[in-house]
């Protein structure tokens, strides 16, 4: 084989292999996407909504499955497998055997006429078999490949010769009863594993009575109740009766933690589900009581603690810590009882809808691919991997993401996604890309003279606007506003049936302004403006209202002045699209320098993935030495030691020529643009001047450099509770490991250890999860079990959050003698010293007892919080801070390390807590959408920005003073105002200041702005 250019191959199409395809194709990079199942989304498109921003699932996700389909860098291939893989990197040959689906994906427009003249129905694998579906069918209503497929076991043709109706109904003629199976051979140069997992199977649970009593459900077949396009259209109903249920439990860890059914890990994601699915309960049934049944509440990600708290304070969800035992029905009525113990006591409640928490494993077909690719798989059943290199697999060139290698949420999926995209482009550094020129239709000349001719497309969202604004109503309003040609309402108008609806509307009705009343601009606004774009008309002749967030979320309880206020939204928009005009963007020259902000494990990280690509790196980091906190961690939980790692990481970053380390130094100042920055950069070094005199001095150097990313980590917090500096036998974690580290001799010697955890985390200061706590406490009892088999170690905690993989080494723990004790939030343990002792009270809170302890060494598990100088950092770059005080990410589950300001990226600590695994994949995924950008030649500045009228502006220099991105100055020849269209950001704190009215922002205009804002004034 030879590999003519950059190529290489993502197996499996949900959201991880999707971004995976996407950073990888943005890099320049041709992808061959291969899914098995008829459609890519994966499990991701079968959720209702996400946690912990309850955003709609396939809302955020379509405009990505959207762009993977139209992006020229990447193919499609759907209903395949992998036969075989040959070669070695870079150098493989993959064998794909394609099934046919019997409807041709060149002539198949997704009309849908055939699934309405078919007359066999079969269950809905999408809705996992809570209803019916077509013979022939498209998988679900936002697919891509919106392309139907035929179910050939249960086809009448297929298996009596006869029917064919389908085939006489479709004008394309896509169908194809002669469809055979394809095998084709693709030379790819890396591949990237993100083929997923599956739900566990809850039948083997027959004491919960699932399958047996019909209102006891999985949590992915309520998911799909809860959607739109599910069985009940978004209604929670009762399978037995179809009535709504007032009193609904959640039952946790069904199939995870269970040495039972052998799957004894945690499958990470069931606690916060359940959170998320109890608050859309409430919000449909607001009399709804939700209880949650669990052993510990892992919410250790980020805002979800907070999440938590708003199911309880909020929406009035019990949690309560227990397993249940058992479940019976009463007859009568088909209501569920569970039993479980409370408090020591043993108590029976009744319910009338059970939700079973179904954990994730690895599917059969994991095994059989794995043996294909020759991949090594962990005694569960996962593709192996280690902390220090998260992403590879045992076959050099193979690369990894997603749940494929334990269980994950989708924050933790699409951060693994970049990383593996970032190692596998690595591997094609040498083979030139692909060169694909895009080119769009012609674009229609919009004159000033000519009339409006404006096209509204009013989307349902599901149930997440037409539950509460009634669409019709919206519809009917709109077309009645002048210049108003076509009003249609589309079920997603995120789909891509409906992107190419709305095409065919803007050609056949000659529109020349487009309205699209959906949801948040923010994910979704470049999704229609690439339509317009491929339709002929200029990007910018569009204007969004968004009746979700503004309207329909906020008004649920008023569904008729909702309603109303959606017509005014709607209407506003209509009014300032008739004076939009088009408008062009300019290209920029792309500096292909990285600034990494941080010297430890994240920006270390970073730095070589760039460099290994041959982009050059400026590292810098403000201590005399890099290494950061791995400096003080030196082994992980799962045995690893650290030491040497980090030594061959930090003479890897010293020697690498395309890296310049700047030790003892900061960011002094950052100005410029994506693409086009420029820092100064301020050393701190003390040096000896004359004999004995020592001088502090600053020295200073600027860089130019394309993009940032942001490493600069965070800090152990330093307790003041529980006599911490007032007693030598009160430690820290940290503190603890470096002593079995250099084996200590009064560690061997120690009777009893007594470990508080969550100590500031989770309390009123610090509200989150410090995430690494609970392993850390773990990790450090194994090793010291190990130094003193004798000593008696005591675990006090709120909630053991060793999720994922972790949760073996909790069993580990317990089987080792560890004792853990559970103490209540509002009786945390007392520490006091008398007599020379030192004594910890804590009431147990199973049997409510108080114990009382008198330990060797109390180790305190202290959190992690912020660097104090975030926000400096912050102002500089231009980007926000979460109210934790971490950096915050531009969308907490599709862009978790991107920042709102393009150019800028975020990974390690200075994100929020995670550990040494995490932490690598995130850096890695901070370097590969840096090089999405890095890769390109040049890039085009938004268009949305300022413009000065030169003969109204009288030099006064104001709008100069208040821009915060220093994009104006004045010209002192002619003493007027000049623009940097490239430093703008559009935001209009210049055109608000100016007293000569002599700036306008393009797409802003006083005409556009006041045209609307009439709409309100009427009202």
């Amino acid at each position: 084989m030879s590999n003519t250019h950059k190529k290489a191959m993502v197996i499996g199409g949900g959201i991880a292999g999707v971004q995976a395809a996407l950073d990888l194709a943005d890099s320049g990079i041709e992808v061959f996407l291969v899914e098995r199942s008829p459609s890519i989304g994966g499990r991701m498109a079968q959720l209702d909504k996400t946690f912990p921003t309850n955003d709609c699932s396939l809302c955020i996700l379509s405009p990505k499955l959207v762009e993977a389909a139209d992006h020229p860098y990447i193919n499609i291939i759907t209903n395949a497998e992998i036969e075989a893989v040959e070669g070695n990197v870079p150098h493989f040959v993959v064998k794909v055997r394609k099934k046919p689906r019997y409807v041709s994906e060149e002539r198949c427009t997704g009309c849908g006429i055939c699934m309405t003249k078919c007359p066999v129905k079969i269950p809905d694998d999408f809705n996992v078999g809570l209803c019916d579906t077509r013979c022939i069918h498209i998988p679900f209503p936002q697919a891509v490949p919106a392309v139907a497929i035929i179910d050939k076991a249960h086809c009448i043709y297929f298996k009596r010769g006869k029917c064919r109706v389908c085939e006489k109904f479709c004008e394309p003629q896509a169908i194809d009863f002669n469809q055979k199976e394809e095998f084709i051979d693709i030379d790819v140069g890396s591949i990237i594993v993100a083929a997923g997992l599956t739900e566990f199977n809850a039948i083997s649970k027959d004491e919960y009575g699932y399958k047996i009593f019909p209102n006891v459900i999985t949590s992915m077949e309520f998911e799909r109740i809860l959607s739109a396009s599910g069985p009940t259209q978004g209604h929670v109903l009762r399978p037995s009766d179809r009535k709504e249920p007032n009193k609904i439990a959640f039952i946790q860890c069904v199939g995870s933690r269970d040495a039972q059914t052998g799957n004894e890990y945690c499958s990470a994601i069931c606690c916060m589900q359940a959170a998320k699915d109890a608050i859309i309960i409430t919000e449909h049934l607001r009399q709804a009581e939700i209880s949650v049944f669990g052993m510990d509440i892992r919410a250790h990600g980020k805002n979800f603690d907070k999440f938590i708290e708003r199911a309880q304070s909020e929406h009035g969800t019990r949690f309560i810590r227990a397993r249940v035992s058992s479940v019976d029905v009463d007859p009568t009525n088909d209501n569920l009882i569970l039993h479980y113990e409370d408090d020591g006591h043993t108590r029976k409640e009744e319910f009338e809808l059970l939700i079973l928490s179904v954990g994730l494993k690895a599917s059969p077909y994991l095994r059989h691919l794995a043996a294909q690719l020759a991949i090594r798989l962990d005694d569960l059943g996962f593709v192996h991997t280690t902390p220090f290199t998260p992403v590879a697999t045992s076959r050099p060139g193979i690369f990894v993401c997603g749940s494929i290698s334990g269980p994950k949420d989708i924050p933790e999926s699409v951060i693994e996604a970049s990383g593996a995209a970032s190692s596998a482009g690595a591997v094609l550094k040498n083979f030139p890309s692909k060169e694909i020129i895009v080119e769009y239709p012609p674009e229609v000349l919009i004159d000033e003279g000519d009339r409006p001719r404006i096209g509204v497309f009013v989307c349902h969202c599901g149930i997440n606007i037409a539950a509460t604004v009634d669409v019709k109503q919206v519809v009917q309003y709109a077309a009645a506003q002048p210049y108003v040609v076509c009003s249609q309402e589309l079920m997603f108008a995120c789909s891509q049936d409906s992107q190419k609806f709305i095409s065919e509307k803007i050609r056949e009705l000659k529109i020349n302004r487009v309205v699209v009343a959906a949801c948040t601009p923010r994910t979704h606004e470049p999704l229609f403006q690439s339509t317009l774009q491929n339709s002929g008309l200029n990007r910018y002749l569009f204007e969004f209202a968004n009746i979700r967030e503004q309207c329909s979320w906020v008004h649920q309880r008023e569904p008729d002045k909702a309603t109303e206020k959606a017509k005014e939204l709607v209407e506003m928009s209509i009014r300032k699209a008739a004076y939009l005009e088009p408008l062009t963007k300019t290209k920029l020259v792309v500096n292909k320098n990285v600034l990494v902000i941080g010297g430890g494990l994240a920006g270390m990280t970073a730095a070589l993935d760039l460099a290994r690509q041959d982009f050059h790196v400026d590292l810098v980091e403000r201590s005399d030495q890099l290494g950061g906190n791995l400096r003080h961690v030196f082994y992980t939980l799962d045995g690893f030691e650290t030491k040497t790692f980090l030594e061959h990481l930090v003479d890897e970053v010293r020697n690498h020529p395309l890296i310049k380390v700047h030790k003892s130094a900061e960011i002094e100042s950052i100005s410029g643009f994506i693409g086009n920055y420029k820092t100064s950069i301020k050393y701190n070094n003390g040096k000896y001047i004359g004999l004995s005199d020592m001088a502090i001095f600053e020295e200073r150097v600027a860089i130019e450099h394309g993009v940032v990313i942001v490493a600069s980590g965070a800090t152990e917090y330093k307790p003041n509770e529980y006599l911490y500096g007032k007693d030598e036998r009160v430690i820290t974690q940290r503190e603890l490991e470096e002593r079995i580290e250099s084996v200590e001799p009064s560690l061997q010697n120690l009777e009893s250890v007594v470990m508080i955890q969550c100590v500031g985390s989770r309390n009123d200061e610090n509200q989150y999860c410090s995430r690494v706590c609970c392993s850390t406490a773990i990790k450090n009892a194994l090793r010291l079990k190990r130094l003193n088999s004798h000593v008696r170690i005591f675990i006090l905690y709120r909630d053991v959050r060793t999720y994922g993989l972790k949760e073996m080494y909790y069993k580990k723990a317990r089987e080792a003698g560890v004792i853990f004790i559970q103490y209540d939030d509002d009786a945390e343990p007392v520490v006091e010293e008398a007599d020379s002792k030192l004594y910890v009270e804590i009431v147990e809170k199973i049997v409510n007892k108080r114990l009382r302890f008198s330990p060797g060494l109390l180790v305190l598990s202290s959190g992690i919080v912020p660097n104090g100088d975030n926000k400096v950092l912050s102002q500089a770059l231009k980007v926000p801070l979460g109210t934790d005080g971490f950096f915050l990410e531009a969308h907490v589950k599709l862009r978790p390390v991107d920042f709102a300001t393009d150019g800028v990226f975020v990974c390690g600590l200075a994100h929020y807590p995670k550990d040494i695994g995490e932490t690598i994949a995130q850096a890695k995924a901070s370097a590969s959408r840096a090089i999405t950008v890095l890769s390109k030649d040049e890039i085009e500045s938004e268009a949305k920005v300022a413009y000065v009228y030169e003969n109204r502006c009288n030099g006064c220099g104001l709008c100069v003073e208040v821009c915060a991105y220093k994009a104006l100055e004045i010209d002192p020849k002619r003493m007027v105002v000049v623009l940097n269209s490239a430093l703008c950001k559009g935001c209009g704190t210049c055109a608000a200041s100016c007293r000569s009215c002599a700036i306008d922002i393009r797409g802003f205009r006083d005409e556009q702005v006041l045209a609307a804002l009439q709409v309100l004034r009427r009202g």
